[in-house]
């Protein structure tokens, strides 16, 4: 986005998240009314969840495979099918980060492609880690990985989980993966981002997407 953004605009690009194990229902429902006011783009929260925040009015997403990504892709595409019937627009998977550091890309992709055939409709982020897979492999892992999702037909390819010892996004990751999808794909930067001075780092570096569960105090820093 050319230029510092609004707080509108920025709020536009958030999806307000919510995926602790812990949550329940009165407070998922409580984070959708927040983002409903906050004007974010969606609310992201657990398959099991999707139904408890469908009544405030904002677009919802639901994760699949998360957090570890060591589901059956079969698994993983009936979990993403379930939350789309709940009332899901989007969702969030995560790959096989395994898969992806032994090299096989192939297992990645078809993954993928899986969840993509289980929800045609709904817009499809993949989860990489991308601090795993630059701390344990390299930029090129993170960018074939980046072009297998691409190759799947997902629309997004998404930075962390935000669970991970690894860590969430950076802005070297985020450059990398925008690079390698070249404006044909969104870029989500997710996981550790809790000031507007990072979000905006991010928007820089290419994301056009933020996953933000401080989403608030990140909007009320850009002054």
């Amino acid at each position: 986005m050319p230029g510092r953004p609004t707080r509108e605009q920025l709020a536009a690009l958030v999806d307000h998240t919510l995926l602790e194990p812990e949550a329940t229902a009165a407070e998922i429902a409580a984070v959708a009314a927040e983002a409903a006011e906050l004007g974010v783009h969606a609310v992201c929260v657990s398959p099991s969840m999707v139904a408890a925040a469908t009544n405030a009015g904002v677009r919802v997403a639901a994760v699949a495979g998360f957090p570890s990504g060591k589901h059956l892709p079969e698994v993983k595409a009936r979990e993403a099918a379930l939350a789309v019937a709940s009332g899901a627009s989007e969702i969030d998977m995560v790959i096989d980060v395994g898969a992806a550091l032994a090299g096989d890309i192939d297992a990645v992709r078809s993954d993928i492609a899986a969840v993509r055939a289980a929800v045609p409709a709904a817009v499809l982020k993949v989860i990489v880690e991308s601090a795993v897979l630059l701390s344990l492999a390299d930029e090129h892992t993170l960018a074939e990985v980046c072009r297998a999702a691409e190759d799947a037909g997902a629309d997004f390819v998404k930075t962390s989980t935000g669970f991970h010892p690894a860590g969430g996004a950076s802005v070297s990751a985020v450059a990398i993966m925008a690079d390698t999808v070249g404006g044909r794909l969104g870029v989500k930067a997710s996981g550790g981002i809790r000031t507007a001075a990072v979000a905006l780092e991010m928007l820089d570096a290419g994301a056009t997407r933020l996953g933000l569960s401080g989403t608030r105090a990140v909007l009320d820093g850009l002054g």
